[in-house]
């Protein structure tokens, strides 16, 4: 896709941030949700600074060294949860990322990020204002688990991919064949704050989305939520085609998201403010488009080999990675295990654990998945 036709589809912006992040790690830490919880309930592909971690208590923008960012002065943490291929046996291996279109070549995996500014509202050119320290915040919801729930949530779609380049239509669910190009995940966040909190107890409510659909125009910000910011809003891109030939011969779809999700009705993303001092202010009050706000036009920028140096070692020693292809393994189904140790289990999702048993075990409940 060439960079005009992907311009269009943040119309009427005429100014907005687009730039691939590559991964900095794939592992179960949520500091948002699950604040200390080592591990969390499920796998999350995270992109962003370097000082990512189990409690988030410190501004990243101070602390992190390097950022897998396009935008070097970007610190923040941008996560969602990972995708899985479910083989007819019942193993799993978790699905690679595939880099986005229009981005420099060899980028490892991750996302692309969008800030989209002025205009993105319906009510003039409104001053956007930065996110200040400390702001985080999630969308969608893992729980949700009908497609009229999931309607509910503009701008949490997924995309059939014919290539790169394709964006429509857009789904509330997950494809139901399988895909030439790919899946692509697009999650888009709610661009009005309250003006005072810079979180709230379910993430959620100290934003306000006035959006209808993704990138289209938005209404005034109510007086609840009355600073107009900008969407910040990620694209995913899953390189499902090597399972192609593995498709279910039932036809049910294979994929699931990392809370046992395959459906989609669930996704959700999460999002950590970290810019370095103002110079995200500096982007939202400048008029650059997409690349043109690159090397100093008004933000720092790093090549591809620095942003793929930057990484975070998991906190939790477990194989992600699944069964190795073509996943031919002995079925593994979901278990209940009794075990004296949390550290023994390194099944990639754990619903909920339940103290111990008289025995001194302990009881995992609802793992799906398998022991590695």
């Amino acid at each position: 896709m060439k960079l005009y036709q992907i311009a269009a589809l943040v119309a009427p912006a005429q100014a907005a941030l687009r730039f691939g992040c590559s991964t900095l790690s794939i592992q179960r830490l949520d500091p948002l949700v699950e604040p200390g919880k080592l591990p969390s309930a499920h796998v999350h592909q995270i992109v962003g600074g370097n000082a990512f971690n189990a409690t988030m208590d410190k501004d990243p923008g101070e602390v992190a060294s390097c950022t897998t960012c396009t935008f070097s002065e970007d610190f923040s943490n941008y996560w969602t949860a990972a995708m899985f291929f479910r083989h007819e046996n019942g193993s799993y291996k978790r699905v690679p990322i595939m880099q986005n279109t229009a981005l420099p070549n060899g980028i490892n995996g991750g996302m692309t990020i969008y800030y989209t500014q002025q205009d993105f509202n319906s009510n003039g050119n409104q001053k956007i204002t930065a996110f200040p320290k400390g702001f985080r915040m999630t969308v969608g919801s893992p729980t949700t688990n009908t497609v009229e729930d999931a309607k509910k949530h503009p701008g949490l779609r997924f995309v059939c991919l014919q290539d790169k380049g394709t964006r429509f239509p857009e789904l509330p669910d997950f494809p139901t064949k399988s895909c030439k190009g790919g899946i692509m995940t697009v999650h888009h966040f709610p661009s009005c704050w309250d003006g005072k909190n810079v979180d709230s107890p379910n993430h959620q409510d100290h934003m306000f989305n006035t959006a209808k659909e993704a990138f289209q125009p938005a209404g005034p910000c109510p007086k609840s939520h009355p600073v107009r910011m900008a969407q910040v809003a990620y694209e995913t891109l899953w390189d499902t085609t090597q399972f192609d030939k593995m498709w279910p011969k039932d036809g049910s779809n294979p994929f699931f998201l990392s809370y046992n999700d395959n459906k989609g009705y669930g996704t959700h993303a999460d999002y950590l403010f970290g810019w370095k001092d103002d110079s995200l202010q500096k982007a939202m009050d400048s008029s650059c488009m997409f690349q043109a706000c690159e090397n100093g036009r008004p933000l720092k920028s790093q090549g591809v080999a620095a942003m793929n140096k930057c990484a975070v070692k998991s906190a939790i020693n477990e194989n992600l990675d699944g069964c190795k292809s073509p996943c031919t393994a002995v079925p593994r189904l979901p278990i209940l295990i009794l075990l004296c140790d949390r550290a023994q289990v390194t099944a990639w999702y754990v619903r909920e654990w339940i103290g111990c048993g008289g025995g001194g075990g302990r009881i995992v409940q609802g793992v799906l998945g398998f022991l590695l």
